[in-house]
């Protein structure tokens, strides 16, 4: 049997399994195709053959409407970093809720919230703040601000990048767009019409030769993330980060670094926390800043904020001919205020080191287990533990473990994560596929997370669920490590 028909197999096999286990979510899915296109609201939760329909959430575990209880290793996507009943998040909201709700004016807490959050992230270069419903809409906004502060038009991006549902950019789409958007694109998407310009991630010399061909006075921003959350817990190596900031300086363009997912990594998010990861300790600022996810204590949430000159630019005191207009019926609405101001003050300093520690603990025992299988050689453990991926228009992406390091090609299956965000991740003609019988294998387990194989940590899994995890990959590999090898 081939490798691809063994891997169709599993397939074949998960998905059957899945079925039988999981007969009312199958159900919801197609009664509800009905009402919503393939039964769906939200593209990411989509998975093959249906999706789980949950029923309830507590403390850190999902409950399905087929019965079944799973320990969730998913934190929706990182904005449940407090779990499904956290005590002061709850009396945060009910605060809300018996003080009255849709003011249609400006509340005392959402000012408590907007000081917390400019403190956290003064290092990251955040002066000033405001709030947004998304991620989405806080990268909408910084990049609108860029263009009216430089009076430019184009904005560069990377390879594998997601900024929200209108700024989606995987590396098909980057390469078409790179070659002059010549023939049909090799994927569809809705993202917003701006002059972007692709560059390949933590690729130093691709990037800076697409941006010395850019024609003089023409960068407006460039958007990029410390580590790509949905591009699988990619980190940006420190001196890319470094050289991105100096030519965002000598051409006049902004800097915005999006920390939608990843701000929980440090006291003062991942960019602050990449300043002291080499031997430039000069910190990193951004021009401009997003955020989302965890930060509104699980409700909806986004805030953009940065450099006090530019962020003046939304003073709604300078007169229309002056101003940026920044509307939003619920940019501060009272239930993500009351509940952020309490996520900040729970997720301080001591409980992300708390947290990354744990995610160390999950990633030592993830790498010894792919070792252990035999799928990789011990001397290769470094190659686990601690990449940086770099990406090429003109040839493979390739891992580096260091500055002078060999590159290596990408591995069948390998970690990637930085602190409490962790992806195990699979390559190859087969990636989608060994994606899928992971999930599902996973879910037999007990275990709840993302179809791409995304696990941030929330802040009620403790180390005995975290080795539940380990041996549920352990047992992962050790059922599929034929086929993995092949």
């Amino acid at each position: 049997m081939s490798a691809n028909a063994a891997v169709a197999k599993a397939v074949v096999a998960a998905h059957a399994t899945f079925e039988e286990h999981n007969p009312e979510s199958r159900k919801l899915h197609t009664a509800a195709a009905a009402h919503m296109p393939g039964g769906n609201t939200r593209t990411v939760l989509y998975a093959e053959p249906y999706p789980v329909a949950i029923q309830s959430g507590d403390n850190n575990t999902l409950t399905s409407v087929d019965g079944r209880t799973y320990v969730d290793f998913l934190g929706e996507f990182s904005a449940g970093l407090f779990g499904h009943s956290h005590p002061r998040i709850a009396a945060a909201v009910q605060t809300a809720l018996t003080s009255g709700w849709n003011y249609g004016g400006e509340s005392v807490v959402e000012k408590k919230l907007a000081a917390a959050v400019t403190e956290r992230f003064a290092a990251g270069g955040v002066e000033l703040v405001r709030f947004t419903n998304s991620g989405t809409e806080a990268n909408t906004f910084a990049i609108g601000a860029a263009l009216a502060w430089t009076g430019r038009k184009k904005v560069l991006i990377f390879s594998t990048g997601y900024h929200g549902g209108t700024f989606v950019f995987p590396m098909d789409l980057c390469r078409w767009m790179h070659n002059g958007s010549k023939g049909e694109p090799p994927c569809r998407n809705m993202n917003l019409p701006h002059e972007f310009v692709a560059a390949p991630y933590n690729n130093l010399a691709e990037t800076r030769a697409i941006v010395d061909a850019l024609p003089a006075d023409s960068l407006a921003a460039i958007l990029v993330e410390p580590i790509q959350g949905s591009g699988g817990c990619r980190p940006a190596a420190p001196g890319f980060l470094r050289y991105l900031r100096a030519t965002a300086d000598r051409l006049g363009a902004l800097l915005i670094i999006d920390e939608v997912m990843t701000s929980r990594l440090g006291p003062s998010g991942a960019l602050a926390a990449a300043s002291t990861v080499d031997g430039d300790k000069t910190p990193i600022k951004a021009d401009l800043m997003s955020f989302g996810k965890w930060i509104g204590g699980g409700m909806t949430f986004g805030a953009f904020g940065g450099r006090r000159d530019v962020m003046s630019l939304f003073d709604p005191a300078l007169g229309a001919a002056k101003r940026l207009m920044h509307p939003g019926t619920y940019n501060n609405n009272v239930f993500t205020m009351n509940a952020g101001l309490a996520a900040l003050d729970i997720y301080n300093a001591e409980a992300v080191a708390t947290l990354n520690a744990r995610g160390d603990r999950l990633k030592a025992g993830i790498t010894k287990a792919l070792v252990a299988s035999g799928l990789y050689p011990e001397d290769q453990m470094t190659y686990l533990t601690d990449v940086i991926e770099v990406d090429s228009f003109e040839g493979e992406t390739k891992l580096y473990t260091g500055v002078d390091s060999a590159p290596v090609a990408l591995p069948t299956v390998f970690l990637a994560s930085r602190g409490s965000m962790l992806n195990l991740r699979f390559s190859g003609p087969d990636a989608g596929h060994w994606h899928n019988i992971y999930y599902h294998f996973m879910l037999e387990q007990g275990i709840y997370m993302a179809s791409r194989g995304y696990t941030p940590l929330n802040l009620v899994i403790e180390d005995k669920d975290v080795d539940m995890f380990v041996a549920a990959v352990a047992k992962f590999l050790e059922t599929y490590k034929a086929e993995l090898s092949a």
